[in-house]
């Protein structure tokens, strides 16, 4: 099942669950498979048109007379088009506007450059209280909307709309919004990643593996506010790092780890991201060799940290 009739369905438990929940739609209904609920709740649903400001506007109106409102778009449209909008009628306002941004970084495809939003982290992240949650797959993308519906506050979550491989159990897994989950257990080098890299960083542990490495893989499932506590907990047994993300190297999950991390312990922290640059036209395939997200950049840059490591030097 694709991530996105996953999310469509989630929304509609929700929404039979909670009558102050709405929905708002900048004219992508089709596209990100909320026609579902459009359909389902056709009074509780609204489409802006192809005006994305105003979507954000008008959540923000609904939300101080006490609904609910989730909205959704693509990931660029649905960040730094409202950068504004989300700043000062959200979280300045302290309103609880939920944001969906759909097909983040490569996972535009066929959209192109235009529509590959590697910025919409660093965008968001600098932004005070804001909440940023990106599930690696369809029992995440299920449990985590639960859990955003419960937070009382703006949550901004990045998914992609097609299928992502299952890599929890659904019968035993345990979500926590702001709890990193340790996916595989390890004391060499420790593999932070969120997304779709989350399968790319089990792949690469198991890669190192066969060659005696042994990495600890960590979903960072919410990367504002970073769970410090689990990762400092990895890195100080591993003692280097790599952070593997769908996103501009500058910004996003690495910055965060780096920030958090800068007066509490210092350790080399390679990175696989994209690097610097607009994205282009393609298929999931093409653009993970393009732009080197795939397990094997993340093998290569976990044998630089542990090589770094080695010669590591830090001012006490």
């Amino acid at each position: 099942m694709w991530m996105r009739e996953i999310m469509a369905q989630t929304l509609i438990s929700l929404m039979e669950r909670d009558p102050d929940m709405v929905l708002l739609d900048a004219d992508l209904s089709s596209a990100n498979g909320t026609g579902a609920v459009h359909r389902r709740f056709p009074e509780r649903t609204f489409n802006v048109g192809v005006a994305e400001q105003n979507l954000v506007c008008v959540a923000a109106g609904l939300a101080s007379y006490g609904f609910k409102p989730y909205i959704t778009s693509f990931t660029p449209f649905a960040t730094r088009r409202v950068c504004d909008q989300l700043a000062i009628s959200v979280l300045y306002a302290d309103l609880n506007v939920k944001v969906i941004g759909t097909d983040p970084g490569i996972a535009a495809e066929l959209n192109g450059g235009t529509h590959m939003s590697m910025e919409d982290i660093g965008v968001l992240r600098s932004i005070p209280g804001s909440v940023i949650f990106e599930p690696s797959d369809g029992v995440e993308l299920r449990l985590g909307l639960q859990a955003m519906h419960e937070y009382p506050r703006s949550v901004y979550m990045r998914t992609c709309r097609k299928e992502l491989c299952d890599l929890h159990d659904p019968d035993t897994y345990s979500f926590d919004l702001l709890r990193a989950d340790v996916m595989r257990e390890g004391r060499d080098v420790t593999i932070l990643s969120s997304g779709l890299m989350v399968r790319e960083a089990l792949e690469a542990a198991a890669q190192l593996s066969e060659e005696g490495v042994e990495a600890e893989v960590i979903n960072v499932h919410t990367i504002k506010p970073l769970d410090t506590w689990t990762i400092l907990a990895s890195l100080q047994k591993t003692g280097c790092a790599v952070a593997a993300e769908n996103h501009n190297v500058i910004g996003g999950l690495r910055s965060a780890v780096l920030e958090a991390l800068a007066d509490q312990l210092r350790v080399p922290v390679t990175a696989v991201g994209v690097e610097d640059t607009f994205g282009e036209v393609g298929p999931l395939s093409y653009l993970k060799e393009r732009f080197g997200l795939n397990a094997q950049a993340v093998v290569r840059q976990a044998r630089r940290a542990m090589d770094l490591k080695k010669n590591w030097r830090c001012i006490p």
